[in-house]
């Protein structure tokens, strides 16, 4: 949940627009009607993965950036944009339909792109002694400004913030969602990144990346304690119902890695009838357990919610950006 979460929230900064259940009502029942965006999150989920799974067999590298980026925009929106290549041309940021002449900020020319990206390779394998959490703020501000691909810099220069702190051993899974504070504070994360293009005001923007890891820890290890609470006092209520249904636990247990799902969908996962994956759901549903709630009204296709685990990770306000915040990549 903490990956899809991450993903969503990264993935609304750049305008999509589709959400936490959308994704999950995804993964239980792809053929359905979905947003048209939600593959973009899918492609996300699928690229962080691949990511942490390359950085077990070789250091975070421009090759391995490549490779991701390929994962991420591959058969989504801006995937005629060369994924997994460096950009030939050049591109800008400024206001939807803006031209080159009334960007916000022009990334570098391709040839000093392609210097400036040998530069930050180096400097990811660079071993001299700095605190991990500036490392990942320089990092992150330098990608951002240096702008390699056509699209998706801004999702990938997110990712590179979970690669280098699972690398570096501070976190062993991808538990940290900063895509939360920085959707919030949206105005300032693009204020504080251009503050350091035209004014060199480093110290600023790493401020304020501490700060929000800060936020977003704290947040993330409540979550942690009230999703084991939540778990515990589940199968409690659960084992007094029903004594010691082991359907019913590993439905418990499906819903925890799917809390959104259909009767389909859940009887194939739990390995059990149709109709006694449907009698379980139902027993979910109502009293004295109440864990989820349908969310169709429809008598067949059913689809079920679990609630008490979903609130735990609500969709945070987004601080308005006016124009001419550098909120869209042209090409």
């Amino acid at each position: 949940m903490y990956v899809r979460y991450e993903a969503v929230l990264s993935s609304q900064i750049e305008d999509t627009q589709s959400t936490l259940e959308d994704i999950l009502g995804f993964e239980s029942d792809p053929k359905a009607n979905h947003p048209k965006d939600v593959e973009e999150i899918v492609n996300y989920i699928a690229a962080m993965n691949f990511g942490l799974d390359r950085l077990k067999e070789f250091p975070l590298s421009l090759r391995v950036i490549k490779e991701i980026h390929e994962r991420l925009m591959r058969g989504v929106r801006g995937g005629h944009c060369e994924p997994g290549e460096l950009r030939r041309s050049q591109n800008w940021i400024g206001p939807r339909g803006c031209t080159l002449a009334q960007a916000t900020f022009i990334p570098p020319p391709v040839a000093e792109m392609r210097e400036a990206m040998g530069q930050l390779e180096l400097f990811l394998h660079n071993t001299a002694p700095m605190p991990v959490l500036i490392f990942c703020a320089l990092a992150h501000a330098q990608f951002e400004t240096i702008h390699p691909f056509l699209d998706g810099n801004g999702r990938i220069g997110r990712l590179l913030i979970t690669f280098l702190l699972c690398q570096r051993g501070v976190l062993r899974l991808p538990l940290l969602y900063l895509s939360h504070y920085l959707k919030q504070h949206r105005a300032e994360y693009y204020d504080r990144l251009m503050a350091i293009r035209t004014s060199g005001h480093w110290e600023a923007w790493v401020k304020f990346f501490l700060r929000g890891v800060v936020e977003v820890s704290n947040d993330a290890t409540a979550t942690a304690r009230k999703i084991l609470q939540l778990r515990e006092d589940s199968r409690a209520r659960i084992l007094k119902k029903t004594g010691n249904s082991v359907l019913a636990l590993q439905l418990l247990d499906l819903l925890f890695h799917h809390p959104i799902a259909n009767i389909k969908f859940a009887a194939e996962k739990i390995d059990c009838s149709y109709g006694k994956a449907a009698q379980l759901m139902e027993s979910f549903a109502v009293e004295p357990l109440s864990l989820v709630h349908e969310t169709t009204g429809f008598k067949r296709n059913r689809r079920y919610r679990f609630s008490p685990y979903l609130e735990l990770f609500p969709d945070p306000p987004m601080q308005p950006v006016a124009q001419p915040h550098p909120i869209h990549e042209h090409l």
